[in-house]
Parts: C-alpha cells; structure tokens; sequence
C-alpha cells in the first residue's frame, strides 16, 4: 500500500523529534547514545515504530531497551505537544537490525578485497595478460573475407 504523502510527512516528523528528545529531553542515564535510524507510522496514524540502533554489545543494547521502554510514556506525551495531530500515534521502540547486517556486509567485503591483495602480492610473478590478442590473418572490420 502506498503511503500518504501527509503520512511520510508525520514519519519524518516523528524520526526528527524523537531523535531530537532522547539525545537532549530524555535523562534516563539508561538510554545513552541511541541513533533514530527510520520512524514507520501506520497509515491510520495509531501506531509509529521507532527503529534505533546503538554502538555497543548485546548487554548494553538490552539496558537501552528497557531504558526506551520507561520513556516511552514521556516520548509520546512531548510529542503530542510538537506534533499537530489530533490523536499522537502509540509508539513502540525496535531495534534496527538493519545497520548489524549492513556492518556485516561491509566486513565481509574487506575481508574479499584483503584476500585478493594477499593473492596478489603472495604470486608476484604473475602478470595479468590481456585477452586474446588479435589473429593476424584474421579481417578487420569492414574488409570482405
């Protein structure tokens, strides 16, 4: 289903604000630097779904949800004060596996492009030859056979 552009307005909306109260409003020490990747909210407006990501392991992603979770009531209340809506969607906090996957990606290409360089330098010998070369006898283009 295609979104509304009045419905990614408020998306954006969302993502812009949140992101803005959990680095400056919300102080819970639980939270600590959280990164608002993306905001989806339904098309009826009841529900946004806050993706978020952090740098850390699994022990301190488990404390920011907890801690999210505890501002969640305090997050939707300022937002229904910033946003010009007549009902302030429920928010629900998700962590963002996205951005692992891509880290992973990224990490899986430089280990391709550190095993090419270690071929590379491990046969110096080998000289990359060009495809086959042109036959002598062979027509150039646009002589007759």
């Amino acid at each position: 289903m295609a979104l509304t552009h009045r419905v990614e307005r408020i998306q954006a909306q969302v993502r812009e604000e949140v992101s803005q109260m959990l680095a400056t409003e919300v102080r819970d020490p639980g939270v600590g630097l959280v990164t608002v990747t993306r905001a989806k909210v339904t098309g009826d407006l009841s529900l946004a779904r806050v993706y978020w990501t952090i740098i850390g392991d699994a022990n301190e992603r488990k404390k920011t949800t907890k801690a999210l979770e505890r501002a969640t009531g305090f997050v939707r209340h300022l937002l229904a004060e910033r946003l010009a809506l007549r009902r302030v969607p429920e928010l629900k906090f998700i962590f963002d596996e996205s951005v692992a996957a891509q880290d992973r990606i990224e990490q899986i290409i430089q280990e391709i492009h550190a095993e090419e360089a270690a071929r590379t330098v491990d046969s110096p010998d080998f000289v990359e030859q060009p495809a086959d070369p042109p036959a002598e006898d062979a027509p150039k283009h646009g002589e007759p056979k």
